[in-house]
């Protein structure tokens, strides 16, 4: 198993439980104790958890994993939900994408669209993510526009008023939103309120707000909504997501493609 999916593995056993102790990490990780111990050091160093004799403690930073942790699971679910998210997207579309794992995904869909026939821009897209800005900005067939706030740096997202006072003044055709958790009656939300704030002014402001999510946040709920479910008109996930569930948003005018 690499580091980095250990890494992964480590913070996620702690957001469930809070504590961590080494001999029963390395046995769920299947590796060494020493390995752990490693890893554990490392992550410390981070600032991702408080090591303890023996083990570690959940820290402050740790209930929302960062990005570049996030990334490394269900990516092949996440890469199947972002290509179909993208196909739904027309040429010549303004489109708002919030941060997130699979949303960065949809960008790098999005970014390989072939220039018009006769040049110009395929798509124009806003985004309050700056990781997704900084790979689509060399892309000269998308036109990039950047909200201003405040950098997030656990999901690389701009947050605060400045989001709103930039949004409010713009119409979208389209808004593709990466959320924690999305439940057919308390809606599509995320763990901070703050990324809360600056996704609902994206979808606020659009035609067609898209949700990206794969199936293990579907029925679930987390801290600050971000919409409700009837402003959601298209709900993409993965193959492995409740029959149930899927009936529950159908009845409510919720388009599921499940890929």
């Amino acid at each position: 198993m690499a580091a980095h999916t250990r890494w992964t593995r480590l913070l996620e056993i702690l957001g469930d439980q809070g504590h961590l102790d080494v001999l029963e990490a390395a046995e769920q990780l299947g590796c060494s104790p020493a390995t752990v111990r490693r890893d554990l050091d490392e992550l410390a160093r981070q600032n991702l958890l408080t090591r303890t004799r023996g083990g570690a403690v959940v820290s402050t930073v740790a209930y929302d994993l960062p990005l570049r942790y996030k990334a490394a699971r269900r990516a092949d679910e996440k890469q199947r939900i972002a290509k179909a998210a993208a196909e739904l997207v027309p040429s010549g579309s303004t489109v708002g994408i919030n941060g997130g794992t699979t949303t960065s995904e949809v960008a790098r869909e999005l970014a390989v669209r072939p220039e018009p026939a006769g040049g110009g821009t395929a798509l124009t897209v806003v985004t309050n993510a700056i990781n997704i800005a900084n790979e689509l900005a060399v892309r000269p067939q998308v036109k990039i526009v950047v909200t201003g706030g405040v950098a997030r740096p656990n999901s690389y997202e701009l947050v605060g008023p400045l989001v709103d006072s930039v949004l409010r003044t713009l119409a979208l055709d389209y808004t593709i939103l990466g959320v924690d958790a999305v439940h057919p009656r308390f809606g599509a939300a995320t763990h901070d309120e703050s990324e809360a704030g600056a996704n609902r002014a994206l979808a606020e402001c659009a035609g067609t707000v898209i949700v990206v999510a794969d199936s293990s946040k579907l029925g679930r709920r987390a801290f600050a909504q971000v919409c409700e479910t009837g402003a959601v008109s298209v709900l993409v996930t993965d193959r492995g997501a409740p029959e149930d569930v899927v009936e529950e948003f159908g009845a409510l005018g919720v388009e599921v493609l499940r890929v």
